[in-house]
């Protein structure tokens, strides 16, 4: 398991998606999706690596920008 890939994933929301304004739209999320593998590869970081903890990185982004799904929709 990669600590370090949900430790990169944890940084680059916070200083991607929790500080900017950021639409919950398809084209918004996959954006986001490749500037992260963008930045991870740059870092020396696979996408296996981060996918290996945190699973589907467009879902994550995607539940990182609406909040939590509290069931109540």
């Amino acid at each position: 398991m990669s600590k370090r890939g949900a430790e990169f994933f944890g940084k680059w929301i916070t200083d991607n998606v929790m500080r900017g304004k950021v639409g919950a739209d398809i084209i918004s999320v996959a954006e986001l999706t490749d500037k992260l593998f963008s930045d991870a590869n740059a870092a020396g970081i696979s996408e296996h690596e981060i996918e290996e903890e945190i699973g589907s990185v467009y879902e994550a982004i995607l539940k990182a920008i609406t909040g939590p799904d509290d069931g109540s929709r």
